[in-house]
C-alpha cells in the first residue's frame, strides 16, 4: 500500500524530511509548542467554551464586517493580540472581539504566515 512521502519541516530554513502527521522534526518541534499540543491543552476547555458562548451572546456581530458597514453574525471570539500561552492575556475579555469564521481564518491566517519565534 503506497504511504504519503516525507515533507520538509515547517520551520523556516529547515531542510530535514519528516514523516507525513507531522509538522516539525524532533529539533524544532519543541521551538513550537501551540501546534503541537491538544486544544484543551491550550486553554481552550470547557471554561473556555461556555465563556466564549457566553461573549458571543453579549456580542453577536462581526466586529470586523460591522466596520465594513455589514451585519454577520459573529461565532467566534478572536484574541486581538496572539496570547501565545499567557493566561493574563489569554482570559482579558478586553483582549477579546467577536468575529465571523472567514474574517477570524483572514486575520489567524496572516498572524500566523508571519510569526514570532523566541529562542
Amino acid at each position: 500500500m503506497p504511504r504519503f512521502p516525507d515533507h520538509p519541516c515547517a520551520h523556516p530554513g529547515c531542510p530535514r524530511l519528516v514523516p507525513s502527521g507531522r509538522k516539525y522534526c524532533d529539533e524544532h518541534s519543541r521551538l513550537h509548542p501551540e501546534e503541537t499540543r491538544s486544544a484543551s491543552a491550550r486553554g481552550y476547555g470547557r471554561r473556555w467554551q461556555k465563556a466564549s458562548k457566553a461573549y458571543l451572546r453579549a456580542h453577536p456581530l462581526c466586529a470586523e464586517c460591522e466596520r465594513a458597514g455589514r451585519y454577520v453574525k459573529a461565532t467566534v471570539v478572536d484574541h486581538k493580540v496572539p496570547h501565545r500561552g499567557d493566561p493574563a492575556l489569554f482570559w482579558d475579555q478586553s483582549n477579546w472581539q467577536p468575529l465571523c469564521k472567514p474574517c477570524h481564518d483572514k486575520k489567524t491566517g496572516s498572524e500566523d504566515s508571519r510569526p514570532t519565534y523566541r529562542y
